[in-house]
Parts: C-alpha cells; sequence; structure tokens
C-alpha cells in the first residue's frame, strides 16, 4: 500500500487545480494512502474531500512539521508547489519525490518583456504529469469541490426574488488588477436582465453595497454573509456564473457550471485558464468564454495580481466589452437582449 505525501500550500485556486491528483491517485492506486500538507488558512478547502486520508497544516514551524511528517515514513512525495519551504521538506523526508515544473522562467518572459514560451499545457494537467512514474494518468474528469450538508445554503436564506434562479457574479480577487471595477460591474448588473447575487468576502462588501444600490431588488449583496463553502453551493444554485480571475472561478469549474471568466492583469496565456476535464461536455461545447480585451500588448502583467495597474490606465479591465458580455449571458440564458 504505497503512502503518498502531497505539497500544496496556497492558494485556494490551486489547491481546487491541484484536486484531480488526489482522486486520480486514490481511484487508480490500489489501497493508496493520501496525505496532504497545505496551509492551516486552506483547511476549509480541502478537508472535505474524500480522497484525502490525512492532513498536515504548516503555520509558522516548519522545522515541527518535519519533524512530524519523519514518523509517517512516506513512499512518495509529490511536490506541487516547489518553493523553498516544500523542497525543504523533500530533503529532510529523503523519500522518492516528483516535482511540478513552475515554468518560473517562462512567467517571467511572458508577463515582463511579453514573450510567450508557455508551454500551453494547463496547470492541472502538469501536476497530473508528476505522477506518470507511479502509473497515474488524467482520467479526465476535472476538478473536485465537496460542500458539506453543514453549509449548504437553504432557498431562505436568500431573498425570494432570487429563489427561483440567478446569475452569480463573483467581484471579489486577492489582488486590484485582477477585479472588475464598480463602474463596470454597475453596466453589467443593470443590463443582465436576469436575478443577480454578487460573491466575494468582507473586502468586496462595500463595493458590494454600490452596485447593488443600483437596483436593490434584482441585485443581492451577499458579499461576506457567506463562508467559502457557502459560496460554493451558491454557485453550485445558480444558472450561471460571471468570475474574475480567483479561486471562485475554479470552484465553480469543479460544479461544472457554465461560466464566463474575465481576465485583467493575469492571463489564460499562463496555463491557469479554467478547467473542465476532457470527458466533460457542456451545452455548445463552450462551457467557457474568456472575456480579454484584445490587442492589449501589457497583459498579462502580472502572474499574480498587483495592488494597481502598472502603466496606470488599467485598460484590461476598463475597456472590457460589457455589452458582449451581457449578450454571452443572455443567449446561454435562453433571453433576448
Amino acid at each position: 500500500m504505497p503512502k503518498i505525501l502531497i505539497i500544496r500550500f496556497s492558494s485556494i485556486g490551486d489547491i481546487v487545480l491541484t484536486t484531480p491528483v488526489f482522486r486520480c491517485i486514490k481511484k487508480q492506486l490500489s489501497d493508496a494512502e493520501v496525505h496532504l500538507v497545505t496551509k492551516k488558512s486552506f483547511k476549509i478547502v480541502t478537508e472535505n474531500n474524500p480522497y484525502i486520508d490525512d492532513f498536515f497544516y504548516y503555520e509558522k514551524d516548519l522545522d515541527g512539521l518535519i519533524e512530524v511528517l519523519k514518523k509517517q515514513e512516506y513512499d512518495y512525495v509529490i511536490d506541487l508547489h516547489n518553493n523553498f519551504r516544500s523542497n525543504k521538506i523533500k530533503r529532510a523526508l529523503k523519500r522518492k519525490s516528483f516535482t511540478i515544473n513552475k515554468l518560473s522562467v517562462q512567467k517571467v518572459l511572458l508577463t515582463k518583456l511579453h514573450i510567450n514560451l508557455m508551454p500551453h499545457k494547463h496547470i492541472t494537467t502538469r501536476s497530473l504529469e508528476t505522477l506518470a512514474k507511479i502509473g497515474v494518468k488524467d482520467d479526465g474528469m476535472g476538478l473536485d469541490y465537496f460542500i458539506p450538508e453543514n453549509d449548504i445554503v437553504q432557498l431562505r436564506d436568500i431573498p425570494a426574488a432570487h429563489q427561483l434562479g440567478f446569475v452569480a457574479i463573483v467581484i471579489g480577487a486577492n489582488h486590484f488588477t485582477k477585479k472588475l471595477p464598480v463602474e463596470k460591474l454597475k453596466e453589467l448588473c443593470l443590463k443582465i436582465n436576469y436575478p443577480i447575487l454578487l460573491l466575494g468576502g468582507l473586502p468586496e462588501q462595500n463595493a458590494g453595497n454600490l452596485v447593488a444600490e443600483i437596483d436593490p431588488i434584482k441585485i443581492y449583496n451577499s458579499c461576506g454573509k457567506f463562508n467559502l463553502n457557502e459560496s460554493a453551493d451558491l454557485i453550485r444554485k445558480s444558472k450561471l456564473v460571471i468570475s474574475n480571475d480567483t479561486g471562485l472561478q475554479y470552484i465553480a469549474c469543479a460544479l461544472k457550471k457554465p461560466l464566463l471568466a474575465i481576465w485583467g492583469g493575469t492571463s489564460p496565456k499562463l496555463d491557469v485558464e479554467p478547467y473542465y476535464g476532457s470527458s466533460f461536455i457542456h451545452n455548445n461545447n463552450q462551457p467557457i468564454y474568456e472575456n480579454i480585451v484584445k490587442n492589449l500588448w501589457c497583459q498579462p502583467c502580472s502572474k499574480y495580481g498587483s495592488k494597481s495597474c502598472p502603466l496606470g490606465h488599467f485598460n484590461c479591465m476598463r475597456k472590457q466589452d460589457i455589452e458582449a458580455i451581457v449578450l454571452k449571458v443572455h443567449s446561454r440564458l435562453g433571453l433576448s437582449s
């Protein structure tokens, strides 16, 4: 029975993008035992995953964590983070290990010099390829996200106007250049002829209020009112999802929801586009619309996003074609514009 440690410290989206690794190991290696090391702040993302047998959480004491891991006597270590901390763990455990190529040089060339040498191979595919030497391959089933019963949102917890269906718009992200500006959100929400539920954390609550005030009946600001699993359940209940480049975008993919992905300072050119898996077939075979301002030479400017536009104009978001996005939404919902 192989005992396997997987390392992926962060973030929400990146952890969700690794979920096929856990599933494929458990389903393809008989009696495999799978453990995960991640940051404690991301416990909610992983703790309900039935393909993970045990969890170890990193906060500040890496040496203490390593001592605990040594006692586990792993057969293999799968490093899907590939940084100083994960490499220190591998050296200390002295076990056979397989490590993802982060393509750091290629990403710098793309974001700083706009020279695209990326392999056009999704990060999830590259994560799965680290398992090849232990006989595990991609099953084509895409991402996973598991919502516990206690985090299922009751219909009474959202407005009556949204109980028969709504469009979920994810307005949050960790960095400014990933967020559609409030004035563009207002324009988008005003033109969509369908109930809208805004999703995000407490930091997005004020922005959500500004957007919702243009039509408090049609637009419900749920930002800061639900935890991550509850927000995921609201995505599951939605008819369609519009999302910035953030964790809930990939959770929408895991839940097989139709998605309009909006990109600002980052880009799917970084091989992190929404991922459904090769076996998933959506209506019209088009689950994703990539909404990017065309012919914008400066995009992407960062692999993570940043606090401000390096050039000051923020054209990657300010020039988003809202009319085109609305047409896509109405087409998906079978509505006339």
